[in-house]
Parts: C-alpha cells; structure tokens; sequence
C-alpha cells in the first residue's frame, strides 16, 4: 500500500508538474544565457587548471576539487542501475530525452551554481553555500531556506544514499545464492556505514582529496569500457542510435501513457544522474574559492555533460549494443547491466560491474553527505548536532543495504522532486543577477583581464565574500 501511495505521488509529480518546470527552465536560461553551456565549454576546461588559493595559512578547494565532489555525487548508481531501470520500462528511446535534458539542463546548473557562490558564506577558513544561502541572502525569505535544507537532508542522506547503499549490497546477488535471504546484507550494510564514517568525519578536505581522485580514475575506466564495447560491435552503432531516435518520437512514447513513456522515464532518470537544477551541485560549487562567480557556474557545467553525455551514455551502449531486453520488474536496473555487459565481453564484465557499482555508490555517499552538511550547518551550526546527525546518516546507509527497490526508488524521486521544484522557484526569481555576474565576466574578459568580482560594483547586495 505504501509503495502504490509513494508511486501515485511520484507519477503525478513528474508528469504534470516536473515535467514542464524543469524543460521550461533549462530552456529560458539557454536562451538568456545564449547557450553559455555550450558556448564558454573552452573557457570551463581553462577554470579547472586553476589551484585553490591559501587563506589563513589553509589550502582552499580549489575548482576541480568542488567539480569532483559534485561530479561524485552525480555520477553514482543511477549512472548504471538508473539507465537500465530507464531502458527496462521506456525504451531505447528514454536515453534521448536524457540526453536532451543533460543540454538543456546545462544553462539550469550554471545559474545555480552562480548564485551558490555569489551568496557563500565563510565557516572559518573554508566556504559553503548552496540553494538554503541563496534563498535567505538573496530573497530574504530564511524560512525558505530551512524547507529547501530538511528537502536535501531527507532526499540526499536518508534516501539517496539509502539508495546507492542498496545498489552496491544487490549488486552481490549474482554472486551469493539467496543473498536478501542471508545474513550478508546486514555484514554490507555495517561494512559500508564504517568505511563512510571514515570519510565523513574526516571533513571536507578529507572528501575533497577521495574524490578527486576516485572519481577521475573508475570513470575513466568505465569509459574504456564502454568505448571497448562500442568499437567490438561498431557494425551495429547504427542501428542502435536510429533505435534510440525512431522510440525517443515514437506517439506512444510522447503521448500515450504519459507516466510510463519513454518521454517522462527519460527525464526523471535523467534529473536523478545529472541533477542539474535540483539545487543539490550548488553546495559543492560554492566550497571552490575562486576570483569570480561564473567561473564555478561554467566548471560545474561540465558536471553535467560528464554525468549523462559521457558515464550514462556509455551504460547506455553497453545495454543497447548487447541484444538483451530489459523487462520491468524481471530484468532490470543491476542485474540488466551485469547481464549485458557478461554478453559484450564475457564473464569478467560482470565482476567489472560489481566493482564499478561499489565504485561510483561509495563515490556517491560521500558527495550526499557533503550536500547534506551544508544543509545541516544552514538550519544549525551545532557540533553535538553534527555529530547526531552523522550517526543517523550511518544508520541510513546500513539500512539501506537491506531495503526494497521499489520503494527506494520512488521515496528518492518524490524528495528530489519537491527539492528541485523549490529550487526551480528560486533561481528563477534570483536568475537575472546571475545573468548580471556572466555579464560582468564577458565584459572582463574582452578587457584581457582574469577577472575578478565585486557585488557592490553590480548593485548585488548581502554577500558575505565578495566585498
């Protein structure tokens, strides 16, 4: 009864209110932006050389490092699990409408990410922020702010990561007859908890160099896997890509049953891997210091394309390339993929999923929690808070690993969806001062200079760092 409840709400959600503010959105802010996700991909690419500057005798993130943190959470099991979960019930043809909503998107995540940095906040010697800042600082409305942060606590560090933590724990099925059955789920889920308290009470710093390297290594690799893929069955790529087209505009799959076509699968799968304008990357841009807004708003762009355009689509080729049909709720999510990839390049792909599934959760859990102590630290700067809090992000990754896919699947989508709809509102009513800091930094940039910020200069008041 709960699970049919959680899945009326959830269709309801992302077929007639999602739907159109998130396409709707992402399109308003390309045009006004001039498609400033495609157009400044160069000038992105250049931000990232840049080093963290030192302040108060301590190393700040620098920009890659704020990028990976994001790109960790963003690149998790959704980028496997989700895509086949997308393909089992959708079609070949929801892939192109996660690609689709990985371009429009773009735009949705330089602006928020912008406006996270122009309205960070310093907590000692480092920076955080996130939709909750901006919400109080730039619309004055802290209440707001507080809704927005318990969203993001209950979305990212109960049900994501509780999510992410199932994933890795059925990722053993393959291996362990009646695993959900046995006493290895509970030895997962505590393995899992211990080796994320590592982690997590290690600071951000601490997140900051996991990710940074982890994230760059297993999705380099996973890439050379799909490439691998792609070039052993080049003769039928396409095929495969006229598939994808000829279903992404098929009239069933754009008008008859609207919450299971490809159109609306596609999309909320694609908002759950790239996240872009959920208001969850936010948090990890404004850590980065750097000498202006748009530079995080630019970086984290690349975010997104990596995300969907490069990880989802290179699961997307594995699935499709292989011959295997996905089917709901019989063959789908992990076991599609190990399935698939075992046809592609034999037996060993399937411990290579294994793998990179532990890889990309772990990965995952620890870029969650980053998002979720922002959050924490908005409503309460507390440390026996912090510590409380920590505990029962813990516990959510040890239960986790014990729970139903179903329900974890829609309890993650209907919190995300009333995050993003929240944070949807407010980048639109604050959208034009994000506009006004691109503006600023074109303008610089014509000057020859490596340009610098200044709030007051563009009338942008209540900034605590760009004074």
């Amino acid at each position: 009864m709960l699970n049919e409840i959680l899945g009326t709400i959830n269709d309801f959600m992302y077929t007639y209110l999602l739907l159109f503010l998130l396409i709707g959105t992402g399109l308003y802010f390309t045009i006004r932006t001039k498609f400033v996700q495609v157009r400044m991909i160069r000038e992105a690419i250049h931000i990232l050389k840049e080093k963290g500057k030192e302040e108060d005798g301590k190393k700040q993130v620098s920009s890659f490092q704020a990028l990976m943190i994001s790109t960790a959470s963003r690149v998790g099991t959704g980028n496997i699990a989700g895509i086949a979960t997308a393909i089992a019930a959708g079609g070949a043809g929801a892939v192109f409408w996660m690609w689709l909503m990985a371009v429009i998107g773009g735009a949705s995540a330089f602006i928020e990410s912008t406006l996270a940095q122009v309205y960070k906040v310093k907590d000692g010697a480092d920076y955080r922020g996130g939709p909750a800042y901006y919400m109080e600082q730039g619309l004055g409305k802290r209440w707001l702010g507080i809704v927005f942060s318990i969203l993001m606590i209950i979305c990212f560090a109960y049900g994501f990561n509780g999510l992410q933590s199932f994933n890795m724990s059925s990722a053993l099925e393959y291996y362990i007859p009646n695993y959900s059955e046995s006493i290895y789920p509970v030895i997962v889920g505590i393995l899992l908890a211990l080796a994320t308290a590592f982690v997590i009470f290690g600071g951000v710093h601490r997140i900051g160099f996991i990710t940074s390297v982890m994230v760059p290594i297993m999705a380099g690799i996973y890439l050379l896997i799909g490439l691998f893929t792609i070039c052993m069955n080049l003769s039928a790529l396409p095929k495969v890509i006229g598939m994808i087209l000829s279903q992404a505009f098929d009239v069933q799959a754009i008008l008859g049953g609207m919450a299971g076509s490809a159109v609306v699968i596609g999309i909320k799968r694609g908002l759950f891997s790239n996240e872009a304008g959920m208001g969850s990357a936010p948090n990890a841009a404004a850590a980065a210091s750097v000498s202006h807004p748009a530079k995080q708003g630019m970086v984290q762009v690349l975010s997104v394309f990596i995300d969907t355009l490069l990880i989802c689509s290179a699961t997307a080729m594995m699935l499709l390339l292989s011959g295997i049909e996905g089917v709901p709720g019989v063959l789908d999510g992990i076991p599609f993929v190990q399935k698939a990839i075992s046809a592609n390049v034999g037996s060993w792909g399937i411990h290579f999923i294994t793998i990179s599934i532990f890889a990309f959760a772990f990965s995952s859990l620890v870029g969650n929690y980053y998002y979720t102590e922002a959050n924490l630290l908005f409503i309460k700067n507390n440390k026996k808070a912090l510590f409380l809090f920590r505990c029962t992000c813990l516990l959510a990754v040890f239960l986790g690993a014990q729970a139903d896919f179903s329900v974890v699947w829609n309890f993650a989508d209907i919190t995300m969806g009333c995050m993003a709809s929240v944070n949807i509102v407010a980048i639109l009513i604050l959208g034009r001062k994000a506009l006004l800091v691109l503006k600023d930094y074109e303008k610089q940039k014509r000057e020859g200079k490596d340009p610098v910020f200044k709030a007051e200069k563009l009338g942008i008041k209540n900034t605590q760092c760009w004074k």
